[in-house]
């Protein structure tokens, strides 16, 4: 039986309200955790306990030391913009 990717609810539901602050900071230019913790106000404990959950649903990517969006964190990007009252 293939495995069933997870929609964009189940990945809101995973990550939860930190895991979306963590997620924003790191669209809105944050590449490190001294960054995000600017960025989102988040502890640092938590982002370290959360980032794997980003980089595992491939939500973001870590390169030279820096976390980014992948397309996948783009295209969820904008299914939660619309959920989202920005």
């Amino acid at each position: 039986m293939p495995k069933e990717e997870p929609t964009e609810e189940d990945l809101e539901y995973l990550l939860g309200n930190i895991g979306i602050e963590i997620f924003s900071a790191i669209d809105k230019g944050a590449k490190n955790f001294d960054t995000i913790k600017l960025f989102s106000g988040i502890p640092i404990s938590c982002i370290k306990g959360r980032i794997p959950v980003l980089l595992n649903l491939n939500l973001i990517d870590k390169k030279e030391e820096e976390y980014i969006l992948t397309e996948k964190g783009h295209h969820f990007k904008k299914k939660i913009k619309k959920n989202l009252l920005y």
